[in-house]
């Protein structure tokens, strides 16, 4: 039966020559299968899993129309008639479930990670060690050719339409904005000149192709970079961009290598979202939505509100393929929600890796990770419920297995109900909720509060055991660490009562997670307000906003405590968090006045606080509490020993396995692969 609670989402979408069937758009994401034509079986299947599970719109990852346009190396292009046979098996795979997909042009300029990039100018960008070449007149021209080229050979190739890319920083809002384009000929100077680049192109394509095809263009809305656009000028060139063919707007917000975080978890859900509204006011065409939109009730909200004509989701259509389907049939408590990690993403993505998810391990490994109903059921054990267990628990119960899961606590969930309290991760409960409705539905015998050991196992007479015990905290071995003053992380996040001065020992992600949740007040029920956020990073509130990119001053809010953030290394601070949001969790504890130590000795404790040696001298820090987070100990008790005959056959997986970082990604990985074997 089909909901109406979510009309809006569920609108076919009239585009006069074609019809979209919702409202829904599957935003770019490059995956690294689209570099390669042989892994465009493997494309396919992602992009048809998603169109079979209800979305209306797919847009491909970025396809760069020539060789100056490349994002890595030999990247992905269009651009000749050998490239249109794989991208045939996409389409195909698409428009056999009714969707509509998009190739989306993406030229990086001066973004690109090779040694033939091109710009408006030549300023060298600061996440890429290449300085660009300035585009000449003649080679703007062939550029636009080459952008007409691709689009027509995507035409060819089956797709509905094209998205051009310009947003983010990529070639085109290189051009659009002051803060590269310092030219001063017909490409440069005033935004009616700074925008014939993207206008051209437009112009061309639509020439070209002719009516009956969707051009989408995606448009910066918000630069968040010194010497970005003021709204009025984004205005200027949406209209224009309308004048010139476009089928649809997309929202696009910030620079790659802009300083305010964007699509993080700690990002508010629907942040930008009236910047789109603002935009919506002064075009005909529909416009779309975009940025930490990652549950119905978001989506509907913009739609019903008249905010924006289509809601665009990446991420979020890699955690769950079947998102729409779901919300059409009232079973969106079954939905494996985006928590905006970014670690098996865009991580990925930078590190030049295939993309995949971190809460879903099949997204783009659909040919390779198969559940398959098993002909043998078999009892199965898993003792531990983390998300690795509960990971391992629902694949192997919705291949039809019997499956009994443990857990020693009076609830499931492990790290993440220790995650979830931490300000801007109160996405992590969504995780917890998924799980637990999936252990219900899949049949899986939940024991709370059941401690079991393996001669208990033993008599139960499971066929297979899969341990998923976790970890423990490590313990400070220091003089004077069992002081009552000393606190494990557990502790801490659980709501043992902190002191004014802390001392957090350890640096990795948890001593992170940690200080950010001593610098506010305890257990804050509900996600930080969007104004807040916006005052804290100094994102321009106004939707109609005058300042430069839409920026405007920070204000913060002092910490309720003081913290010092130590680590035994000489290497930076935070060098291991996640390469698209290490950099979000160092700006926020520099600019609360974290104070972080590297290089450190730890001496003692006493009643006057931390004893430390930095650069071989002593130091007393005179602190009310030290935390400890100095790395964990795998818990694996259960498991027996190399030799010893057990009725069942015994697998470890998660932090039980290994305990050197806490990785939820590996785990619930872990957990669903060995589940698919058994």
């Amino acid at each position: 039966m089909t909901t109406t609670r979510y009309a809006n989402i569920l609108k076919p979408l009239h585009l006069g020559f074609t019809t979209i069937k919702n409202r829904v758009v599957m935003g770019s994401m490059h995956t690294g299968l689209e570099d390669r034509f042989y892994n465009y079986p493997k494309l396919a299947a992602y992009f048809g899993e998603r169109a079979k599970g209800g979305v209306g719109l797919l847009i491909t990852g970025g396809i760069s129309p020539n060789r100056q346009g490349w994002l890595l190396p030999a990247g992905g292009t269009m651009n000749t008639l050998g490239d249109i046979a794989p991208h045939r098996l996409v389409t195909h795979a698409v428009h056999k479930h009714g969707a509509k997909i998009l190739l989306q042009i993406l030229h990086a300029g001066r973004y690109g990670y090779q040694p033939f990039v091109v710009s408006a100018s030549p300023i060298k960008s600061p996440i890429s060690p290449f300085k660009p070449r300035q585009l000449s007149e003649k080679q703007i021209l062939a550029t636009i050719q080459d952008y007409v080229k691709t689009a027509s050979l995507a035409k060819k190739a089956g797709y509905d339409g094209v998205e051009i890319m310009g947003s983010e920083g990529y070639l085109i809002n290189q051009f659009l904005s002051r803060h590269v384009n310092q030219r001063n000929d017909r490409w440069g100077g005033s935004i009616e000149n700074r925008m014939r680049f993207a206008v051209e192109i437009v112009k061309a394509i639509r020439a070209e192709i002719g009516e009956k095809f969707i051009i989408c263009f995606r448009l910066s809305l918000l630069d968040l970079v010194h010497d970005g656009n003021t709204m009025q000028e984004v205005i200027t060139v949406a209209k224009a961009l309308e004048k010139a063919g476009i089928t649809l707007l997309n929202t696009g917000i910030g620079w790659h290598e802009a300083r305010i975080p964007t699509i993080v978890t700690s990002v508010p859900r629907a942040a930008f979202v009236e910047y789109t509204a603002e935009v919506k006011k002064n075009v005909t065409v529909p416009v779309i939505a975009s940025n930490r939109i990652n549950m119905p009730d978001t989506a509907e909200e913009i739609l019903a509100s008249g905010q924006a004509d289509m809601v665009q989701m990446a991420r979020p259509l890699l955690a769950d393929a079947f998102w729409v389907n779901k919300t059409a049939t009232n079973r969106v408590d079954e939905i494996n929600t985006c928590i905006a990690c970014n670690q098996a993403c865009l991580d990925h993505t930078f590190k030049n890796q295939r993309a995949t998810c971190l809460v879903n391990p099949r997204a783009g490994y659909e040919t390779e990770l198969v559940y398959v109903k098993t002909k043998k059921p078999k009892r199965i054990a898993v003792v531990g419920g983390g998300v690795a267990g509960m990971s391992a628990a629902t694949v192997a119960a919705g291949r039809g297995h019997e499956v009994t899961l443990f857990e020693a606590t009076n609830d499931v969930g492990g790290q993440f109900n220790l995650a979830k309290v931490v300000p801007g991760k109160e996405e992590f409960h969504e995780t917890i909720r998924y799980f637990k409705v999936q252990i219900e539905k899949t049949g899986v015998e939940l024991r709370l509060n059941t401690k079991v050991n393996r001669e208990q196992l033993e008599r139960e007479g499971f066929d297979e055991v899969i341990v998923a015990t976790g970890v423990v905290p490590r313990a400070l071995k220091i003089a004077g660490s069992d002081a009552p003053q000393v606190l494990s992380y557990t502790e801490v996040l659980n709501g043992a009562s902190v002191g004014d001065r802390v001392a957090v020992i350890g640096a990795g992600g948890i001593g992170f997670d940690v200080s950010e949740f001593l610098l506010k007040p305890p257990l804050q029920p509900q996600p930080m307000p969007v104004e807040e956020w916006k005052r804290e990073w100094g994102v321009d509130p106004n939707p109609n906003y005058v300042t430069e990119g839409g920026m405007q001053p920070a204000e913060v809010e002092a910490p309720v405590r003081e913290i010092y953030l130590l680590q035994r290394k000489t290497t930076p601070l935070g060098a291991g968090l996640g390469k698209t949001t290490g950099w979000v969790h160092r700006a926020q504890l520099k600019k609360h006045g974290v104070r972080m130590l590297r290089g450190v000795q730890y001496k003692s404790v006493t009643d006057e606080g931390l004893w430390i040696e930095v650069d071989g001298h002593d130091q007393l820090l005179r602190v009310d509490t030290i935390v400890v987070c100095a790395g964990q100990e795998s818990v694996k008790e259960i498991m027996p020993v190399e030799g010893q005959k057990t009725i069942a056959k015994y697998h470890i997986i998660g932090g039980a396995k290994l305990a050197a970082e806490l990785d939820a990604k590996r785990a619930i990985r872990e957990g669903a692969e060995l589940a698919a074997r058994l």
